[in-house]
């Protein structure tokens, strides 16, 4: 009896420890922002994150995920030069922007919401990230879009021909 008991408890922990050790398998980290009232986009690329995400028991759920910002892309050599600049992301001090989970609420159906700090060159924002998570077989994908006020984060300094507000959208799939 208690072998079996036993047994239970080590496939428990086995499978609770498999879903905690998600891998991303694809993400799309993307923006846009005006720039002399035209939209600018790109993405980044170097997305790293470690998801402990279970929608049954989101208080126990975590994400944290980074970009390397020298991997900043907008198709335009010379900008992504100066967006690695100290003048914008200033990639050789600051090589990540991060993200941190502090708390997640449930919507309805697959809609969450998650408070997460945002870091970009060591500045910190609590920001609330509105996403889905729907499950398909062994794979999960998070979507989610939000805006981020590039002041808060020193960047770009007072340029009045670019826009405050970027919006940023992720797309990861992990594997479970």
């Amino acid at each position: 009896m208690i072998r079996k008991i036993y047994t239970i408890a080590i496939l428990a922990f086995l499978t609770v420890n498999a879903f905690a050790q998600s891998k991303v398998t694809k993400s799309d980290v993307t923006f846009k922002i005006k720039n002399l009232g035209f939209n600018v986009g790109g993405n980044f690329t170097g997305f790293n994150a470690d998801i402990r995400f279970n929608p049954t028991n989101l208080a126990t759920s975590s994400i944290e995920a980074s970009v390397a910002s020298n991997t900043v892309n907008t198709d335009s050599e010379s900008r992504d030069n100066h967006l690695k600049s100290d003048d914008y992301f200033d990639v050789a001090k600051y090589p990540k922007i991060t993200l941190k989970s502090v708390s997640f609420k449930h919507k309805s159906g697959n809609n969450y919401t998650g408070s997460f700090n945002v870091s970009i060159k060591e500045k910190t924002k609590l920001i609330e990230i509105p996403f889905t998570y729907v499950e398909s077989g062994n794979t999960a994908t998070f979507k989610g879009e939000f805006q981020v006020l590039r002041t808060d984060f020193g960047i770009g300094g007072k340029n009045v021909i670019l826009s405050n507000e970027a919006n940023v959208s992720i797309e990861t799939e992990i594997s479970k």
